[in-house]
């Protein structure tokens, strides 16, 4: 091949994706550490359909697990985030579903089970009312409490992924407390090592959350010190820091969608509406 063709544009380019839409991110930037976000001057970023090699991603196991799969078609799906391990979890459900809108559109159908009479139902979910529930929350980054202005962050992507351990050892405790196989003392013991290393999670979670706190007009941020603060200061700091991020991540949580059933469903018993959550499960929810 002749270095004039190796150097020639690819005939096939103007069938290149191209971005099906554009979306602001619930954080509006905030919380991206240098380089993992080329930032836009109009605050939208451009997403585009998934690749087959995306598709093939969120079917292989593993990479599901450990939320490698994720990361590489968020990457591939929205260019201007380089680096979605480290980015803020507030953002990553926005993104999934721009993501399943770009590429499936914006209808969803949600299969259930109508409740007392167990039948199949479908009902449909219009995901762009799901994107303006994204849009009009807002992260609010500083509370006070006794004269300390604590600024706190939500996590990243890799934070999340490695604190999906709490659920295993929260799991593992409900195991160990039923668990009519082994002795009492046995029993005591293991109960005793998992709720240490869920309580070790817990509080690390905690701190890793804390951007900064101010007090008497200096800024601490170096994450020693405040782990000392957290170990040895009252409970209600931490109560009060763990309120806040709670409180904080419900304004992104997605609500149930509430349905109305069938009259014939009515007729055998089904209440008249109910509730069906909403999990963006990579399994079915890009199926």
């Amino acid at each position: 091949m002749s270095e004039n063709n190796q150097n020639s544009s690819n005939p096939l380019q103007k069938y290149y994706r191209q971005p099906k839409l554009y979306i602001k991110l619930p954080s509006n930037g905030k919380f991206y550490p240098p380089g993992t976000l080329d930032f836009s001057e109009t605050g939208e970023y451009a997403i585009y359909s998934m690749t087959a090699k995306d598709e093939l991603a969120f079917k292989t196991p593993d990479a599901l697990l450990n939320g490698q799969s994720t990361v590489d078609v968020i990457q591939s799906c929205v260019p201007a985030i380089k680096n979605a391990w480290l980015m803020p979890t507030l953002d990553l459900d926005a993104v999934l579903v721009a993501i399943r809108i770009a590429t499936f559109g914006h209808h969803l159908d949600l299969e259930t089970k109508i409740p007392v009479t167990g039948e199949e139902r479908s009902y449909g979910l219009d995901l762009r009312m799901i994107m303006d529930t994204f849009s009009n929350a807002s992260y609010d980054d500083m509370f006070e409490m006794e004269g300390l202005k604590i600024y706190t962050r939500p996590l990243n992507y890799k934070e999340f992924s490695e604190n999906s351990i709490k659920t295993f050892e929260e799991q593992r405790i409900f195991k160990i407390v039923n668990n009519n196989d082994i002795s009492d003392k046995e029993k005591m013991e293991l109960f005793q090592k998992s709720f240490a290393k869920l309580t070790d999670i817990n509080i690390t979670t905690v701190i890793n959350s804390i951007r900064c706190i101010e007090v008497e007009g200096q800024e601490v941020k170096d994450s020693e010190q405040i782990t000392e603060f957290i170990q040895n200061s009252d409970k209600d700091f931490y109560n009060a820091i763990t309120k806040h991020l709670e409180k904080q991540k419900s304004k992104f949580d997605i609500k149930p969608l509430t349905v109305e059933t069938e009259p014939e469903d009515q007729e055998k018993g089904a209440p008249t509406t109910f509730e069906i959550p909403i999990t963006f499960d990579q399994a079915n929810f890009f199926a």
